[in-house]
This record gives structure tokens, sequence and C-alpha cells, in this order.
């Protein structure tokens, strides 16, 4: 349950913790990097061969401008065109939440990686559980910006069910972490007492069957 201290930087916490989980000189693909961000952190302070996949245009662009090899295209489809074990680690980042078939993508990252890493906003955190008992609304928050009929996001995560996901798929939970983050989400530190209620994201580096 223990985590590396972060690094120091202007990322997203939950994409610090991440870098901390990454070894040097490993061989990186980051699916849905937006403007790519962890991965120039990685192959610049880690060394490591990075590369991503990213749907939306304009981050894609940013990402190339940072010098930055990153595909467009939908992560469901491009990482199927990976030979088995191309890379040491696959990170998914607040991106689970918007995919219709997460075992299956797991599956895929599981195949083409060694190891993957996939990170969430928790939504049985106790801000959305207190909006919704107190206004009746679809909860808004940081971490879930969106409004119920603008939202990308096609499903609701927590850390307690996806615990039990990937136990019920035959993947194994090498490494985790519940964080509660502030400061548009900047900032932050490790929860380890009732985390699927005081955690704004569960990050999650899981192995397949066999590891």
């Amino acid at each position: 349950m223990s985590t590396t201290k972060p690094p120091n930087n202007r990322m997203r916490y939950d994409l610090q913790i991440i870098a901390s989980w990454i070894e040097t000189r490993t061989r990186v693909i980051d699916l849905g990097c937006g403007e790519g961000n962890l991965l120039k952190y990685l192959i610049t302070r880690k060394q490591v061969i990075g590369t991503g996949i990213e749907r939306n245009e304009a981050k894609v662009a940013d990402c190339i401008a940072k010098g930055l090899s990153v595909l467009q295209g939908d992560i469901n489809e491009e990482v199927l065109d990976y030979p088995d074990n191309t890379f040491d680690y696959v990170i998914l980042s607040q991106t689970l939440q918007q995919v219709y078939e997460p075992a299956a993508l797991i599956r895929s990252m599981l195949r083409v990686g060694k190891k993957c890493i996939v990170s969430f906003p928790n939504f049985s955190h106790w801000g959305p559980r207190l909006q919704l008992l107190l206004s009746g609304y679809a909860p808004v928050t940081t971490q879930l910006p969106y409004e119920w009929y603008n939202t990308p996001n096609i499903r609701v995560i927590t850390i307690k069910d996806f615990r039990k996901f990937i136990h019920e798929v035959g993947f194994n939970i090498l490494k985790e972490v519940a964080i509660d983050t502030h400061s548009a989400d900047r900032h932050g530190k490790a929860i380890r007492f009732f985390p699927n209620l005081r955690a704004t994201y569960g990050i999650f580096l899981i192995g397949n069957g066999t590891t």
C-alpha cells in the first residue's frame, strides 16, 4: 500500500505518483496521454522510451510540439496493433471511466505490456456522496467536473468496485494507493484509512494472473 514519495513538479498529483512507480530506462506507452505532461517528464527525467495514443487532435498537436511521439486514434483500437510485450508499462490515467469495455482494454494492455497502471476518480468520495444526498442532483466536483448531460464519462467507479473487478477478471493488484487531492489536483496525500470514503482518486499497478 505504501508508495514512493512523488516528484516535486507541476503535474497533477496522481501523475506524480504514477511517475514515481516507473523504473528508469523502461519502455512506456501512455493511453489517453492528453497534452503529454507525464510522458515528457518520464522521457526527460527517467530516460524511458516513451510513446502515447490520444484521440483529441489539439492535444496530439501539443504533444508533438513537446517533441513527443504520439499517435492520434482510439486507444481501444490502436493498442491492438502492438506485438506482445512491447512495453514494460502501459498507463491509463483518468480514462477508464470513458471506456466501453474495461476488461477487454486491460487485457490488451497486459498483452502489450508487462504491467499496467490505472488511475480514476473515486465516485464514492464523501464529496459526491454529500452533494447527491443534500441536493438530489448528480454531483459536480473538481474530479468529476461535468453535468450529467455533457459528461464524456460513461460509468462511475469506486475504489472498492475496481478491486472487486480486478479479482473477478483474473488480474493481480501489485500495488495500489488511494489519494486525496486539493489545489486543482496538483497536491495531495495518501489515504490509508477509509480510502473508499476519503480518497478522490485510486491508482493501481496491475499484472496478469501469472505475474
